[in-house]
């Protein structure tokens, strides 16, 4: 072969591999794309869904200037939520799933933290200390991001928002996702028909419902548990989501995504995915687990998180964000600075 033939060999190796891998949707969702004129169809389609999901809200207190996600190091909170028709919720439902995601683009590496929903924190929306779930009920995402932003004092830059139907509609998109179950478990669905889900202890491959049911179960164990079963079906759907096989199914993907999604993320910043998903070594997904105990409050039960865990845990992140306690502080000040001006 050629200098010259290798060369151009080289090139389009690389151009393919950068195409394929130029777009992610969402917490549970990277796409890549393959180098063929089917990717300028998906990339006009993705662009619509963005456009219609997206939903800004007040930047982060604790950043001075705004977030780069092509430059910077920077955050998303994930947010499950269940707004069927079932519920009749009025206004904002509880959030049933929060995975903050931290992204460090030196590292090309993403910090998964589940955050169990009893969670016993303040909430400033609120102005009192009850479940991290109440947040968004009080106020949505914005309150939601807050929260967390208090609990571990760290900014929040993004949110991605889902309910179940799009998670449900995703996992069976892509033919299902392969899952280790714990135990035998007999769940409710996502129209709250009791013991519809019926799965058997092992590794196994789950459509929607079943991966929801999975997600969601805690009766045999705890929290913490079903965090980590959630944060098991995201890796889970990353990783069928970024296979060969899966290029077809992309726009069925993104259609189960339209209507059941809202971000502050613009379809330009999603590019910014890209330095986490096209290195050579591959992607660097950590999971961090928080630990507490249960515990019963004037009659209610809340799940108490370790003082000692929150602490490792806020220092892990801003390390990771290389954020650390003293820069968080300045930036807060900088942003109080500037208003009072």
């Amino acid at each position: 072969m050629s200098t010259t033939r290798r060369v151009y060999k080289i090139k389009k190796t690389k151009k393919k591999r950068r195409k394929r891998l130029w777009l992610l949707l969402v917490p549970i969702l990277v796409l890549g794309l393959g180098a063929t004129t089917y990717a300028a169809t998906l990339y006009m389609k993705a662009q619509n869904v963005f456009h219609k999901s997206y939903d800004p809200v007040e930047a982060s207190a604790k950043r001075s200037a705004a977030v780069d996600p092509l430059e910077d190091n920077f955050s998303i909170l994930f947010i499950g939520i269940d707004d069927s028709d079932k519920r009749d919720y009025q206004g904002n439902s509880r959030s049933d799933a929060l995975i903050l995601a931290t992204f460090n683009k030196d590292q090309k590496s993403i910090k998964l933290l589940s955050i169990p929903r009893d969670s016993y924190v303040y909430v400033p929306a609120k102005g009192v200390t009850t479940k991290i779930n109440a947040a968004h009920a009080a106020g949505g995402p914005k309150a939601t991001m807050d929260t967390v932003e208090e609990l571990f004092d760290v900014p929040v830059d993004y949110y991605v928002r889902m309910n179940f139907n799009a998670f449900i509609d995703v996992v069976d998109s892509l033919d299902g996702i392969e899952v280790d179950v714990p135990y035998e478990l007999k769940e409710m669905d996502s129209h709250d028909n009791k013991g519809a889900i019926h799965l058997q202890k092992g590794i196994q491959t789950v459509d929607g419902e079943e991966a929801l049911a999975f997600a969601r179960t805690r009766k045999q164990d705890s929290d913490i548990q079903r965090g980590e079963r959630q944060q098991e079906v995201l890796k889970a759907i990353i990783s069928k989501a970024t296979s060969a096989g899966s290029l077809t199914k992309y726009t069925d993907v993104m259609e189960a995504v339209g209507d059941n999604m809202t971000t502050n993320l613009q379809f330009s910043q999603i590019k910014g995915f890209i330095k986490y998903v096209t290195t050579d070594k591959g992607l660097n997904l950590e999971t961090v687990k928080l630990e507490g105990q249960d515990s019963t409050i004037n009659g209610t039960y809340y799940y108490q998180l370790n003082e000692t865990s929150v602490a490792n845990t806020k220092l892990l992140l801003q390390s990771h964000l290389n954020l650390g306690p003293e820069d968080a502080s300045k930036q807060t000040e900088a942003v109080q600075s500037q208003i009072e001006e």
